[in-house]
């Protein structure tokens, strides 16, 4: 005879923790496949069977590279990069921070030019088109779709889309808040992340609508007295006008343009991490001195590995709503 017992329903709340039926849970090759080092020798040697746990370096780079793939909570995010000097790589960290977000996201990711006068921005990127940040303002009642927008953008390799500003100065001095509002709006219809290369200065037309409107700002500085000092004042005055949050959720870049310096780049870094939420060492790169187009592949390692740092810190806020003028 067949003893059967029928089960007791368990009262609610009482279940067991369950694990989640997931692939990341329940399959054991999930480890991913290494890509260099003895950790790729031995992988090989093994024909596959055996994958070596990842070193500390590794594991975080993985984690550096989830920060900056943070899906845009609030459907748009605009980056302003910034500098109270010229001089100091603003512009090639615009293009290398957008460089690496596209590369490792999705979703698009471009990049304007703001300057006041004649930017370089465009010449960061293989030129793919004359338009410029005046011909769409021109032509903005018509950009009702993404293709339209492309049209004024050239895109790099990693997928960076940039906005040039005209190359005739005088043309471009016309540029004003404005026009910064017209074009943000625009741009924000069909992009997930807006890095703006502003204009050295905090008082010509258009800082004014870009700072109202930023998530965050970029302040890029040189590893040298003067750019320090140029970019503590410039935290003081964002301070004073009513950016104090900007401040202290900025990321601050000691960007070393040469490859030697007497500068304590520690006592600098402990000087703005008390005050802004994340600071990035960029150190000299010689692909970066030619002045022409960024191209992460060129780059040394130690290079690349900063910019994801920066991509990483700025992708730490991606995940938050917070509010903004518009």
């Amino acid at each position: 005879m067949t003893d059967t017992h029928t089960p007791l329903p368990v009262p609610a709340g009482q279940y067991p923790e369950s694990v989640p039926l997931t692939a990341e849970h329940l399959l054991t090759n999930r480890r991913s496949e290494p890509t260099g080092g003895w950790r790729r020798l031995v992988y090989q040697l093994s024909g596959g069977r055996v994958i070596p746990a990842e070193s500390a370096a590794e594991l975080e780079r993985r984690t550096l590279i989830a920060h900056a793939q943070t899906p845009v909570a609030s459907g748009h995010h605009r980056i302003a990069v910034m500098s109270l000097k010229g001089g100091v790589g603003k512009t090639t960290t615009t293009a290398a921070l957008g460089n690496t977000l596209a590369s490792l996201r999705g979703d698009r990711v471009i990049a304007i030019d703001a300057n006041p006068d004649r930017g370089t921005l465009g010449i960061k990127v293989k030129s793919e088109t004359a338009a410029t940040i005046r011909t769409l303002l021109a032509e903005a009642p018509h950009v009702v779709r993404y293709a339209d927008a492309r049209a004024f953008t050239s895109q790099s390799p990693a997928r960076l889309e940039v906005l040039a500003s005209d190359t005739d100065p005088a043309v471009s001095e016309a540029f004003d808040a404005e026009d910064y509002r017209t074009v943000a709006g625009l741009i924000e219809r069909y992009y997930s992340i807006c890095i703006t290369d502003c204009g050295t200065g905090l008082l010509h037309g258009a800082m004014g609508a870009t700072l109202e409107m930023a998530d965050q700002i970029v302040l890029v500085t040189l590893v040298a007295v003067d750019g320090a000092s140029s970019a503590a004042a410039t935290l003081d005055w964002l301070t004073a006008h009513g950016h104090g949050e900007l401040v202290k959720n900025a990321i601050v870049v000691l960007n070393a343009v040469e490859p030697k310096s007497h500068v304590d780049v520690d006592l600098l870094e402990r000087h703005f991490s008390n005050r802004c939420r994340a600071v990035v060492r960029v150190p000299f790169d010689p692909h970066l001195k030619e002045g022409a187009e960024v191209d992460l592949t060129r780059l040394r390692p130690t290079t690349r590995g900063a910019y994801l740092r920066l991509a990483a810190a700025a992708g730490q806020a991606f995940g938050q709503r917070p509010g903004r003028s518009e």
